[in-house]
């Protein structure tokens, strides 16, 4: 059933969030014209900010409760990085953030994927973790340069991990509704939303399917060298068509970055994104076992292998079949508050190059 939303709740929160949102942006940037100095003030007074935390609450210990029944381990991991899971090279969704820490050269996390990996090999069930990731291009209203990234990585195929990641969400959304169901209604404007994605299967689908059904939409798919991807657009084209929810799989292997294992020889990857509200909010997939395989990749993605020889290494002396998922917590967040601008979903605003207080 949908709790309609309270009178006096829906005008505090439509005046804060056409205050919020309603700013022009500076162009290629995903900067606002201005960064409001009193943004920390106003967020004490609107009731959807005390929602927001009791949501991110939720997510982390609902999180923890989901791995503990399967078996899963948190592992606590750094926040930087000599390895990151988006290089230069063919594949990468996005520009890793390099530091220098006291003279040496390193990254700040974008993912902790391949320490998950590393991690599987001392938890029988897998691991995971929840913690912020930094990403280097421009904040869009799907993108955050610091995001908070749900990971895990799990013994087992394609087909293991995305049964899991479902389950994964839609334990989420179970919980959202079941213990904040006015606060998300009033929110959201209802919780429709998150019955209907409840009570309905994911769709699913290969990257080939969907580029026959978003055929003659230039704006849906594009082709850079050979390597097709899906827009935004296109995304939101298949859950309208298919969803509320679509697994989209099997994209073109060099499309996605070199640790996605190859599905024999037809050109494609062991990976999926799943599709839901704005887009992907989750992406997964499954992992070479082999070094030989990881070796082929790194070449065939020109990714050159000095800074994954440990990487190597570790499939050498201990292959083993893991897959894992990456899931985007503010997009889940976005989602399930019904918010069209990812950039409102931060107590905190952080834009790169943007000195900002508190």
């Amino acid at each position: 059933m949908t709790v309609p939303t309270p009178p006096e709740e829906a005008t505090e929160l439509t005046r804060s969030r056409e205050h919020d949102t309603g700013r022009s942006n500076v162009p290629g940037t995903g900067l606002p014209t201005t960064i409001d100095p009193r943004r920390f003030l106003r967020i004490l007074e609107d009731p959807w900010f005390s929602t927001l935390v009791e949501v991110q609450d939720l997510i982390t210990f609902e999180t923890a409760v989901f791995w503990r029944g399967r078996g899963v381990r948190n592992v606590h991991l750094p926040v930087t990085t000599g390895s990151v899971s988006s290089p230069m090279g063919l594949g990468s969704d996005s520009l890793p953030v390099e530091v220098e820490l006291f003279g040496a050269r390193t990254f700040l996390a974008d993912s902790m994927q391949f320490l998950l990996e590393y991690g599987c090999r001392l938890a029988e069930h897998g691991t995971y973790y929840l913690m912020p990731s930094f990403r280097g291009e421009p904040a869009d209203d799907t993108h955050l340069n610091q995001f908070f990234h749900s990971e895990a990585e799990i013994p087992g195929g394609l087909d293991e991990v995305i049964a899991t990641a479902d389950a994964y969400v839609r334990h989420l959304a179970q919980a959202a509704l079941d213990q904040l169901g006015p606060r998300l209604a009033a929110a959201a404007g209802g919780t429709r939303h998150v019955e209907d994605f409840l009570h309905t299967d994911t769709a699913r689908l290969t990257f080939d399917e969907a580029a026959q059904m978003l055929a003659g939409d230039a704006a849906s798919i594009r082709s850079t060298d050979g390597r097709r991807e899906i827009t935004r657009h296109g995304e939101r084209r298949l859950i309208d068509k298919l969803g509320p929810a679509v697994w989209l799989t099997h994209y073109d292997r060099r499309s996605v970055p070199f640790y996605q294992a190859y599905e024999g020889e037809d050109g494609t990857a062991r990976n999926a994104d799943l599709l839901l509200g704005p887009g992907e909010i989750l992406g997964c997939g499954e992992r070479h076992v082999t070094a030989d395989q990881v070796r082929g990749a790194l070449r065939d993605h020109r990714v050159a292998e000095d800074d994954y020889a440990w990487y190597v290494e570790m499939k050498s002396e201990h292959p083993l079949l893991t897959s894992g998922f990456g899931m985007g917590v503010e997009r889940f967040v976005m989602w399930l508050l019904a918010e069209k601008d990812i950039r409102r979903i931060q107590i905190a605003e952080r834009y790169n190059g943007v000195p900002t207080l508190p």
